[in-house]
């Protein structure tokens, strides 16, 4: 019992720190602590550092073979470097309650990238889930009210879909790698590469960074972008893959509207509008026709 509750508990751990960080994230950034290039190397470098050590001090040691090299740096372009820059910049210009919401398109995208680059069949039903999504995601975006410039929330939300897209590829792409190496080795090399590859974009953000200025609440938020957003997420996630498999692991992004959405209401004070609701409706109904019967076939085979 124990063993079947524990990777449940990691997956809904993971999906509370990605939706603790779209709160926090929002509070660095808003109160001027940091800029989003800024706190996306701080997030990179860290958790860099982070599994390094874990590898110094693991005893099994896997040695990656030189032919892949050029997939991991694809990879870590496009699953850290862009996705979490885009990620961040997109969140600091819309609502974290849009950010969440337009985050449920990656399985949709999946889908679509699957589709087109692993040959995978795009039935109807998936074709109407896609639409759905699609509408949800029009509606969120031309609902918006005028609390910021509509010019950054618009440019906000293009960047959070466009970073949805961009994980999609690497979610596509990094399979092959992920059946080759541990997932502890796959992301030790992606957020390595990624601190490399991400260090002239930031690094002028970076430096600039005014530590001593940090009060505690700012020190806490941090924390919670770092260790619990990303470190610890991506440790929790990889533990629930491993005992329940990508497809149930998956799922539970659904859950990240619902945590984000009431911690918004409790620290941003952000509104739940009648246009959030009928966009929630149709980007969940879309999300889960996109991949209903995908999961089934699945879980067939997996039987």
């Amino acid at each position: 019992m124990k063993k079947n509750l524990l990777p449940h508990l990691a997956l809904l751990g993971t999906n509370i720190f990605f939706a603790i960080n779209f709160t926090a994230v929002k509070y660095l950034i808003d109160n001027q602590f940091t800029t989003a290039f800024g706190l996306n190397y701080v997030r990179i470098l860290v958790t860099a550092i982070l599994l390094w050590t874990i590898y110094l001090f693991s005893p099994k040691k896997e040695r990656i073979n030189k032919i892949h090299y050029k997939r991991f740096v694809i990879c870590s372009l496009l699953g850290i470097v862009i996705n979490q820059l885009l990620f961040i910049k997109g969140l600091s210009l819309t609502y974290s309650i849009h950010a969440s919401l337009l985050m449920l398109t990656t399985p949709i995208f999946i889908v679509v990238i699957s589709a087109m680059i692993l040959k995978e069949k795009l039935s109807f039903v998936r074709l109407f889930g896609l639409l759905l999504g699609a509408g949800g995601a029009t509606v969120l975006i031309l609902g918006r009210k005028n609390q910021m410039s509509a010019m950054d929330v618009i440019l906000g939300d293009i960047f959070i879909v466009i970073n949805a897209i961009c994980y999609s590829y690497y979610f596509v792409l990094v399979k092959p790698l992920m059946k080759r190496y541990s997932p502890i080795t796959v992301i030790r090399m992606l957020f390595s590469i990624g601190a490399i590859l991400a260090l002239p974009v930031c690094w002028m953000d970076f430096q600039q960074i005014p530590w001593f200025s940090f009060n505690p609440s700012a020190i806490f938020a941090i924390s919670l972008v770092v260790i619990g957003g990303t470190f610890l997420a991506y440790l929790f996630n990889l533990y629930g893959i491993k005992h329940l498999g990508p497809s149930i692991s998956g799922s539970y992004i659904y859950t990240q509207p619902f945590f984000a959405a009431i911690i918004a209401m409790l620290v941003l004070h952000e509104a739940i509008d009648l246009y959030k609701i009928i966009a929630a409706i149709l980007i969940f109904t879309g999300v889960f026709l996109s991949n209903k019967s995908k999961n089934n076939v699945q879980d067939q085979s997996e039987n």
